[in-house]
C-alpha cells in the first residue's frame, strides 16, 4: 500500500487535504491523525471491515476494544446509551482527553468493540482531529498509531516509521501537547471505574464522579481469565527494544545506582534533567525532564522510549519508578507496562 503523508495544521487552509482523508475513510480505508494525546490509526468505527483492517495494520489482538472518536460530546447518541454522568464529565473534560466506556447502541460493530456491549467515547481537543471527523461525517474508531506493542506516537514521523506501507494516509499535525493516551473511566451507574489513568487524573474525575474506584489492572497485571474491558489493560504495551529496569528506593540510593550503570557498556538511562551533570562522561541518556515536572515527563515519555530503540548500542534501559498519584499514575501505569512489570527495589 502507498502511503500518502500531508502536513496540516490549518483545517480551513487545508480542507482539501481533510476531504481527501475523510474521502478515505468513507471508503472504508485507513488514516492516521494527531490529536492532543497521541496520534491516531483512524478508521471508519460503522465499517467492521475496516475495524479489521486496523488491528491488522496495527498487529493487535482482536479482543482489545478500539475507542471512537467523535467531534463533539452529543454524537454519543446515536452509537451509545448515555446519561447524566456521561455529560456531567462532558461538560467538565471534552473536548480533552477523557474516553468514557457506555453500553453501545448495534449502530457499532461488535469487532470495534472487541466483542463487548460496551462502547469507549473520546471527543479529542485537536482542531485537525474534530475537522478531520467533522469531515468524514462518522465517528473515527482509533487506537494509538503504531505497532502492537510498540511506544505510542507522539508525532507524525513515530507513525511514519511504523505504519507506512500498511496506512492509506497520514495527516502530520505536529507534535502531540499531552503525549500519553487519554484517561479511560468506565460509568456504572453515578458511580465509575478507572481503567486507564491519564491527564484527567482521579483526582479530576472525583470532583465529578464522586464514586470512582480504581480498577487492580491500573498498577497490576490483569489477572488470569480477567477480560479485558478497554485499551492497554492486557497485552505488553509501550515497550523499548531494549529491557527496561524500573527502579524504587530511596532517591540518593536510587541516583547512586543510576550513576553507577550509566557507566556501563550498552546501558541507556532514562533520566531526570538535574541528574544530567551527574552522569560519567559518555553516558547514554534519554532525558524526560525535571524530577518534579510531571507534565514533561508525561509529554517526554514514549518519545525517549523510541530514542532509546533507535540507539542500537543499547540493550539495556534504567529508569525511575513514577509515583502514584496525580499524573503520576498515568506515569506508573505506562511504565510498569514498558517495563513488563519488572521493578527492583534499591537498598
Amino acid at each position: 500500500m502507498e502511503t500518502q503523508l500531508y502536513q496540516i495544521t490549518d483545517p480551513e487552509r487545508d480542507a482539501a487535504v481533510l476531504e481527501k482523508a475523510a474521502g478515505i475513510l468513507r471508503r472504508g480505508g485507513l488514516v492516521v491523525f494527531p490529536t492532543e494525546t497521541v496520534y491516531g490509526l483512524g478508521g471508519n468505527a460503522t465499517d467492521e471491515n475496516a475495524a479489521k483492517a486496523i488491528y491488522a495494520a496495527k498487529g493487535r489482538p482482536s479482543d482489545n476494544p478500539l475507542i471512537i472518536h467523535v467531534a463533539d460530546p452529543t454524537e454519543a447518541e446515536p452509537y451509545a446509551v448515555t446519561s447524566d454522568a456521561y455529560y456531567r464529565l462532558a461538560r467538565h473534560f471534552m473536548p480533552g482527553p477523557l474516553t468514557v466506556i457506555l453500553p453501545k447502541k448495534d449502530s457499532i460493530p461488535l469487532s470495534v468493540t472487541g466483542g463487548l456491549d460496551t462502547v469507549a467515547i473520546r471527543c479529542p481537543d485537536h482542531a485537525v482531529a474534530r475537522a478531520l471527523i467533522k469531515a468524514t461525517g462518522l465517528p473515527i474508531a482509533a487506537p494509538s498509531a503504531n505497532r502492537s506493542g510498540r511506544p505510542s506516537p507522539t508525532c507524525a514521523a513515530h507513525a511514519a516509521e511504523d505504519l507506512t506501507g500498511r496506512v492509506d494516509m497520514i495527516l502530520d499535525g505536529g507534535d502531540c501537547e499531552v503525549g500519553l493516551e487519554s484517561t479511560i473511566v468506565k460509568l456504572e451507574g453515578d458511580s465509575g471505574v478507572l481503567l486507564r489513568p491519564g491527564a484527567v487524573t482521579p483526582e479530576d474525575l472525583r470532583r465529578v464522579i464522586p464514586d470512582l474506584t480504581i480498577a487492580p489492572a491500573v498498577t497490576a497485571a490483569l489477572g488470569e481469565g480477567e477480560r479485558v474491558l478497554s485499551p492497554g489493560m492486557k497485552y505488553r504495551h509501550y515497550a523499548p527494544a531494549a529491557p527496561l529496569v524500573l527502579l524504587e528506593g530511596e532517591e540518593a540510593r536510587v541516583r547512586a545506582f543510576l550513576i553507577e550503570k550509566a557507566a556501563e557498556r550498552g546501558v541507556g538511562i532514562l533520566c531526570f534533567d538535574e541528574e544530567i551533570p551527574l552522569m560519567p562522561t559518555g553516558a547514554v541518556l534519554f532525558p524526560v525532564g525535571g524530577k518534579a515536572d510531571l507534565e514533561t515527563q508525561a509529554h517526554r515519555l514514549f518519545a525517549a522510549l523510541r530514542e532509546a530503540d533507535a540507539a542500537p548500542e543499547v540493550h539495556q534501559l534504567y529508569a525511575h519508578l513514577p509515583p502514584m498519584d496525580g499524573l503520576g499514575l498515568a506515569l506508573y501505569n505506562r511504565a510498569i507496562r514498558a517495563a513488563a512489570h519488572t521493578i527492583v527495589h534499591i537498598t
